[in-house]
């Protein structure tokens, strides 16, 4: 256990399907026939908030999941298919109280203005505990699903061409948040007046054009529905190098990465708040969490015959981009410890299967962390924004602000 004054840390869980390895659904805590039900994923939802996680991800795509990064597989022995991420952040919103929901969302094929809509109505609905992740996609397959453009096959990842593609999907990602965050900014938060007696519904001079124009979109705006309740939800990418660490700097409140040891995180963080402060954004609170993928047991030996058995049943080893992590709730909590004490925030874990590991999260590592005083005993604020200690925005488009920042669009006459 660290011996230095415990910093709060602030703990996240992707959810993905019955979990991340894929052998998941063949464990008998797995329920993969509810895979597909708003319940299943209620109930995964509710376990999280018993244990007072900050929030969690829900995994999402434009193809079929696959054992290879770009195309897709002929496997019929792992899980394929999903419902959308967007939508059981919806269902579940309303079964929820305190919890943030951070669906995700891919930029490369799905217009910003339908993501700025459908992310500031889960806030509504959600009362300010809505985030988005947001991902590219450089697969060939899924540009077909589309029509709109193609993209060519990457046959090596060190090709000039390939460093090209992946640089300029990362930075229409970039114009992607940018667009939607002008999006949740465009009505003012006061735009709504709702007198009954004089008629007013809106202030149509509190509405306002965004007036984007980029290499990858144009936008005129204003948004069809109000600011969010937070002004601005939480936007968050997963990073594992330079380019898609700019992007985090550039335009997240949260970034996720994967360093598999203290001195990884410590480099990582170096080369993130050098992008921030590149951005502009050096004064912003910037949160980076590890992802480490967990197999977690009272005792480590059961935890790695669960591996192995799993592994087996795959018909291979599993590896991933993140550390794996098998072990006991204990021991998790000793390379936390490590790991926020290089200079980390929080955590987003991947239970490897969903049934056990997410229990285990709750139950056993929530506590441990709380004996030792490096995890919240209760909910201490209404908002996600609120939960990661970071205020709510001020309207980009609002007069009162300073004309230093965004000048305002053109009112709608």
């Amino acid at each position: 256990m660290s011996s230095t004054p415990a910093v709060p840390l602030h703990l996240a869980v992707a959810l993905d399907g019955t979990g991340w390895h894929p052998a998941s659904w063949r464990e008998p805590v797995s329920r993969p026939r509810e895979l597909f039900t708003a319940g299943y994923w209620a109930d995964q939802v509710a376990e999280a908030e018993r244990g007072l996680l900050d929030f969690v991800t829900i995994e999402d795509g434009l193809g079929p999941q696959s054992s290879h990064f770009l195309d897709p597989d002929e496997r019929t022995d792992q899980v394929r298919g999903r419902l959308d991420a967007v939508l059981i952040a919806s269902r579940i919103a309303p079964l929820s109280r305190h919890i943030g929901l951070v669906p995700t969302v891919v930029a490369t094929h799905t217009e910003p203005f339908h993501i700025s809509k459908a992310v500031a109505t889960l806030d509504h609905v959600s009362s300010g505990r809505a985030g988005l992740r947001v991902q590219i996609t450089a697969r060939p397959t899924e540009a077909a699903h589309f029509g709109r453009r193609t993209i060519a096959r990457i046959e090596s990842y060190d090709a000039p061409a390939t460093r090209e593609l992946v640089a300029d999907l990362f930075d229409e990602a970039g114009d992607h948040v940018e667009v939607v965050r002008r999006l949740w900014d465009s009505w003012e938060d006061d735009a709504e007046i709702r007198d009954v007696t004089t008629g007013r519904f809106i202030d149509r001079d509190k509405l306002h054009y965004i007036d984007f124009e980029g290499r990858h979109f144009s936008v005129k705006g204003p948004s069809i529905t109000p600011r969010p309740p937070q002004g601005q939800p939480l936007v968050t990418a997963l990073a594992r190098d330079t380019v898609p660490y700019r992007l985090v700097a550039r335009a997240a409140d949260v970034g996720y990465t994967t360093p598999h040891d203290a001195g990884q995180a410590r480099a990582i963080l170096a080369e993130i708040r050098a992008e921030q402060e590149a951005a502009g954004r050096a004064e912003e609170r910037l949160h980076v969490f590890a992802d480490l993928l967990v197999f977690l047991d009272d005792d480590p030996a059961e935890a790695a015959a669960r591996r192995d058995r799993l592994d087996t049943l795959a018909g291979e080893e599993y590896t991933g981009d993140a550390r794996i992590f098998t072990g006991t709730p204990a021991q998790l909590a000793d390379l936390l410890e490590e790991l926020r004490d290089a200079g980390l925030t929080g955590f987003r874990l991947r239970p490897a299967v969903v049934g056990h590991d997410l229990p285990a999260i709750t139950r056993g590592l929530v506590p441990e962390l709380q004996r030792r005083g490096a995890f919240r005993r209760a909910y201490e604020a209404d908002t996600l924004r609120g939960l990661l200690g970071l205020p709510r925005p001020a309207n980009r488009y609002s007069p009162r602000l300073s004309a230093a920042l965004e000048p305002a669009g053109t009112p709608i006459a």
